[in-house]
């Protein structure tokens, strides 16, 4: 694997350096507060990691203020060990309370705002949501009306793009447990193993090269290619002339890699070793082209200008490439209609993919950190040929 094992979490002054940055851009743009409620960024500014989120029942509001730390308003079932954050204003009531979910607590801590008709960032933009009944999101503004709801999506997705020494450490090191588990491929699959079986057996690897867990196994295996990458496996068995993808999303304290690894079972046919060739390629172009001051439009156009070599429509998939951290996907998107300027320090996922054949596609991913002198890889790069396995 890739690098030294993390510690996990992060010291205190990851989270006090996190803040002080989002309220330097609060600052700038007049903004009193943000109220966070999304699991991904109320850890990022406390440190709070549970899979207890996996849980609908109850509702999670941090708030940061113009100054000073976060107020955490949480259930009571989360006061010990977000007591363990840097946070010392915890707020807590007895949930689930249908008729009052922590909503009088919430507006207890908002009202001065309310008062003096402050600006309050909430994230209402693309790949957000509302993460409380929008009743209860009513009844909350109802009772503060001199509130000025502005959207700070870009706000708080912008510091979440950049990732500090600490998280790029993180991601290094799961990228190395992915690449771990894809090395054992040939080895622990077989053919006339049902696809299923396959799927399992690589989340078994993945675990026993330290993933903490393997939510995100999705793939494929058919003759000559594939036509679908997202559908749950069958009990089909791989047989020979299949090309088998699988793409993962294995976790480890709380980061995600995501890439995914192509293999011919038994013998491969030309298309599918052109494919495979054309791919690779527009990998590296996409690689080459993640440099500061480039935006995601550039690496999607480079993309697009080798897979144009096999297909002309660029795969239909929408994207070639998105953001990585404590989500699967995060912004931004490696689209033609993106044109978030790439920072140092981004981690990225580089992820071409064409149709060919008759109905048949192929895709291919790695993952990167965006440097001054040229992006540094934290996947192992695949083969440049299709490999045969089997």
């Amino acid at each position: 694997m890739n690098g030294a094992v993390s510690e996990r979490g992060f010291a205190h002054s990851e989270f006090r350096a996190r803040t002080e940055n989002a309220q330097a851009l609060m600052a700038a743009a007049g903004i009193d507060g943000l109220l966070l409620m999304s699991e991904q960024d109320v850890r990022y500014f406390t440190g709070f990691h549970t899979l207890f989120w996996q849980s609908p029942t109850r509702p999670w509001f941090v708030f940061v203020p113009a100054n000073g730390q976060p107020v955490a308003v949480i259930p009571e079932i989360g006061a010990e060990l977000m007591g363990r954050s840097w946070l010392k204003d915890i707020r807590t009531w007895s949930a689930p309370a249908p008729e009052d979910d922590g909503i009088s607590l919430l507006h207890d801590v908002l009202a001065p705002l309310s008062q003096t008709g402050a600006k309050l960032g909430v994230m209402m933009g693309h790949e957000t949501k509302l993460q409380m009944p929008l009743g209860d999101w009513q009844n909350l503004m109802a009772g503060l009306p001199g509130l000025n709801i502005v959207d700070v999506t870009g706000l708080v997705q912008g510091l979440r793009m950049v990732k500090s020494g600490a998280e790029i450490e993180k991601l290094r090191h799961i990228c190395g447990i992915g690449s771990a588990a894809f090395a054992r491929v040939p080895e622990i699959m077989s053919l006339g193993q049902p696809l299923e079986d396959v799927f399992r057996t690589f989340r078994i690897a993945a675990l026993q090269a330290g993933a903490d867990d393997a939510p995100y196994v999705v793939g494929a295996a058919a003759q000559g290619g594939y036509a679908d990458v997202i559908s749950p496996p069958t009990q089909r068995p791989l047989q020979h002339g299949d090309v088998l993808m699988l793409d993962t999303g294995c976790t480890w304290d709380g980061y995600f890699c995501d890439f995914d690894r192509n293999w011919a079972i038994g013998t491969a046919d030309d298309a599918a070793k052109r494919a495979y060739d054309v791919l690779w390629r527009a990998t590296q172009a996409g690689i080459d082209a993640a440099k500061p001051g480039n935006t995601c439009r550039d690496l999607f156009m480079a993309m697009s200008k080798v897979i144009a070599e096999l297909d002309g429509s660029g795969g239909d998939i929408g994207r070639l490439g998105h953001g990585l951290g404590m989500q699967l996907t995060e912004q931004p998107s490696h689209a033609a209609f993106d044109n978030t300027e790439l920072k140092e320090n981004m981690v990225l996922t580089i992820e071409p993919s064409l149709s060919y054949g008759d109905g048949l596609m192929m895709v291919h991913e790695e993952n990167i950190v965006v440097r001054g002198g040229g992006a540094d890889l934290l996947s192992t790069r695949a083969a440049p040929e299709l490999p045969v396995i089997g």
